[in-house]
């Protein structure tokens, strides 16, 4: 299979679950796909994103080597909103090592305290950074404090609202002391 190919058919679930299917655990299959993720085409990266998102759910280890990268894509500005969204998504099915949780967490903080950021973007981080918070039990008042900002917003949305509620209540289930 040709794999750009086969991304631009179609941008659709029935497409993206083909060509996970193609990636499998296959790591060379994988790290073409990364070399789309981070192209500077528009489309293709798009596609590639959701894809990539769902074969790091299914095969996390694919993604090991290429997680430095990934993340380093993030700091591009101009990055499309599916491909940030979908990336985001991928680090709640991975270990980030500690060399890279730094950036990481800084990076959803940021997501989630930007005004203008995507609700998809923001409730994501917030997964991300509870995870991340189990090991780094200091950053949980801010996070708290940052969620709960989120909720009392006047533009906060059903997905925030749900999502800050069971972030809040594992934080506090999880770290009471």
């Amino acid at each position: 299979m040709e794999l750009r190919q086969a991304l631009s058919k179609e941008h659709s679930k029935r497409n993206t679950a083909f060509v996970v299917d193609w990636v499998g655990n296959n790591q060379k299959h994988f790290d073409e796909l990364i070399g789309l993720l981070l192209s500077n085409e528009f489309m293709m990266s798009q596609r590639a994103s959701w894809v990539v998102g769902n074969c790091v759910e299914v095969h996390p280890e694919l993604v090991k080597k290429q997680l430095p990268t990934i993340i380093a894509n993030l700091h591009n500005n101009k990055l499309h909103d599916a491909v940030k969204r979908n990336t985001i998504r991928l680090l709640q099915f991975v270990e980030i090592s500690e060399k890279l949780e730094g950036q990481v967490l800084d990076l959803c903080f940021n997501y989630l305290s930007h005004k203008e950021e995507s609700i998809a973007v923001k409730v994501l981080s917030m997964i991300v950074l509870t995870n991340l918070v189990r090991k780094y039990p200091e950053l949980k008042p801010e996070l708290i404090l940052l969620i709960e900002e989120q909720m009392q917003l006047p533009s906060s949305t059903p997905a925030i609202l749900s999502r800050g509620r069971k972030a809040l209540t594992s934080l506090t289930k999880n770290y009471e002391q």
